[in-house]
């Protein structure tokens, strides 16, 4: 039974406490927090205070840190890493090789194992960019985010003066993914690939052409895209857009012949991208433990470990019931 701990309790957390529930071979210690333990509502779990986790390293195989990308986990994963084995879903992706450094050279001192940067981008995408550029090198590899709602975009959202709440979804140009499929060479922006479309709850007094204009040119976030902005109450948003969908595509078009073409696709259409993230970060939980349990150490990434960790079922079964 591979032991696990649950850092930290919001949506991706109450994800992994699902997840877990659905897994046979593992077992759940306790959720650690910096909130007040009595203060955390559980599906079940007992709380502790992240002060605790510590005093728990012999009953803990592996840690599955469900902090923030932003602050949390540059700091907690190294930190971490020290003393257990550790799984993250570190997401900044120009920042994955510096996570990456720092990370592996705790592990290795420490002799510990930490995969880091799962979930589906990066994670399951990345391996599926992978595979399609290895098979197919002469071609061009095009990733497609949503329909979905992104939570970074949202957050930004909500940090405009005169904004109360809001929600921003992602939205793929289906049109481009179809005329790529079909053979079309296309020169694409990003305002090409997606559109974005926000729903906002304006705070009282608040100027309504002032807000839209600050999200319409806010750059690296609005100002390279088409962005629709909807004006609407704090009910309709309670109602209609507090749910977490996405999804995506990643889309490989090459040639094994002149006149010869392939196309590879895959495609993820999730109702809740929390709870779909915490799965992805348990199967791997289950692999880094393997991978301690062998005497391996040092940081991983998605690209590094054999499918075969992932599954709870032996060798043998995989080669007769997949294969």
């Amino acid at each position: 039974m591979i032991r696990v701990a649950i850092v930290g309790y919001g949506n991706l957390g109450r994800g992994v406490e699902l997840a877990l529930k659905q897994s046979p071979d593992m077992s759940l210690v306790g959720i650690f927090t910096r909130r007040l333990p009595e203060q955390v509502k559980t599906k079940g779990a007992k709380a502790y205070a992240m002060e605790e986790l510590r005093g728990k390293k012999e009953e803990i195989d592996v840690c599955i840190l469900c902090g923030g990308s932003a602050t949390d986990l540059p700091e907690q994963t190294p930190d971490l890493t020290k003393d257990f084995n550790t799984v993250d879903s570190f997401d900044t992706h120009a920042k994955i090789p510096e996570h990456f450094e720092k990370v592996d050279q705790v592990a290795k001192a420490s002799q510990t194992v930490s995969v880091i940067s799962t979930g589906w981008d990066p994670g399951l995408f990345s391996l599926n960019r992978l595979y399609a550029q290895s098979i197919l090198p002469q071609g061009e590899t095009y990733t497609f985010w949503g329909k979905g709602v992104s939570q970074g975009h949202s957050d930004a959202l909500r940090r405009i003066p005169g904004v109360a709440d809001a929600t921003q979804y992602t939205i793929p140009n289906r049109e481009v993914i179809a005329a790529l499929k079909d053979g079309q060479e296309l020169a694409l922006t990003t305002r090409d690939k997606h559109f974005r479309q926000c729903f906002v709850v304006l705070e009282d007094e608040a100027d309504e052409e002032k807000v839209r204009q600050a999200i319409v040119t806010m750059p690296n976030y609005f100002a390279d895209y088409d962005t629709e902005v909807n004006f609407i109450s704090q009910k309709e948003l309670d109602k209609e857009h507090k749910a977490m969908p996405h999804g995506g595509t990643v889309l490989h078009r090459g040639k094994t012949g002149p006149q010869t073409q392939q196309v590879i696709e895959y495609t993820l259409d999730l109702d809740s991208n929390p709870e779909f993230t915490a799965s992805v970060l348990v199967a791997y939980a289950r692999a880094c433990a393997r991978l301690a349990k062998e005497g391996q150490s040092g940081a991983f990434t998605v690209l590094d470990i054999a499918p075969k960790y992932l599954s709870p079922l032996a060798d043998s079964t995989l080669r007769k019931d997949l294969l």
